[in-house]
């Protein structure tokens, strides 16, 4: 299937010689039309769903995905399609909003610790720790409330950050937890053209904050700081993908392609029943048919 390419296409593994401005937010080439997304959407999240049983089934390799990006990209509407067909049993949604209080009474990784997924599990992260280099970076005034102590906070607090982030995804993926991060790459004039379509329509109001057009006078800070993440934290066992998102279809196709492709890796399937199990089962098929 043609997806299976997008699935590396825009896969960054290595943070060497990266720059943000290599990757297009408005590239849909490929072959790939509206319509033709429209088409293929839907036999990628079927395909999802397949694998998601099996993974369940199986038991053993759990996966995460992360997601980052400026707002108004697209990462609710893109986890709501792409996980569409999955069992909801096996699928966790997280959103990380600002820190409570008692989170921030521990290390920056502490508060997605406990909402890792479990063997034979999705995971999905709606921004997570990475917001740590990311807003707290382009503010650090937040550091100031974040309770860390001074001698701490040095010149070498980002670098220092990506080591643990590294350490921990690599700790994670040795562990069975199969990792794929996503920043949804969005120009900033299509980022305009969406929080105008938000005031224009009582319906998406909602949707808005006026804190998104405070961020907004940030983005080049942001883009500094998306390119530093990623160029520290892309690697192998916990790559990157850097996914067009003007057009909302395409990004949807991309993402799905991409986790088609992690769950295929792993060879799932069903587990095997042994002899003694399947006499039990034979067993348990006679009790049910000699009932009257």
């Amino acid at each position: 299937m043609k997806t299976h390419k997008l699935a590396k296409l825009y896969r960054v593994e290595s943070g060497k010689n990266f720059h943000l401005k290599d990757f297009d937010p408005a590239d849909t080439e490929h072959g790939f039309s509206d319509e033709k997304c429209t088409a293929a959407l839907p036999d990628c999240v079927s395909r999802t769903a397949e694998l998601q049983e099996m993974l369940y089934a199986q038991d053993r390799w759990a996966l995460l995905l992360i997601f980052q990006a400026m707002d108004a990209a697209g990462k609710d509407g893109s986890i709501k399609h792409v996980m569409s067909g999955v069992n909801p049993q096996g699928c966790q949604v997280y959103s990380f909003k600002t820190p409570s209080h008692v989170e921030l009474q521990h290390d920056f990784l502490w508060r997605t610790n406990a909402c890792l997924p479990e063997r034979g599990h999705i995971g999905i992260f709606n921004r997570s720790y990475y917001e740590e280099v990311l807003v707290v970076r382009v503010h650090p005034e937040i550091l100031k409330g974040q309770n860390t102590p001074p001698s701490l906070v040095s010149k070498d607090i980002w670098q220092e950050r990506f080591q643990d982030i590294r350490s921990f995804e690599r700790h994670m993926a040795r562990s069975g937890t199969v990792i794929r991060k996503f920043f949804l790459n969005v120009s900033k004039a299509e980022q305009k053209r969406r929080f105008l379509n938000r005031l224009d329509h009582p319906g998406k109001n909602w949707k808005f904050s006026a804190a998104d057009i405070h961020e907004r006078k940030y983005w080049h800070a942001y883009q500094s700081a998306y390119e530093d993440m990623i160029r520290n934290t892309a690697t192998e066992h916990a790559p990157w993908h850097v996914v067009p998102a003007d057009d909302k279809r395409f990004m949807r196709l991309v993402i799905s392609a991409v986790v088609v492709d992690a769950l295929e890796s792993l060879n799932l399937a069903y587990p095997k029943v042994n002899a003694a199990t399947r006499r039990e089962l034979q067993a348990a098929k006679k009790v049910l048919l000699a009932e009257k």
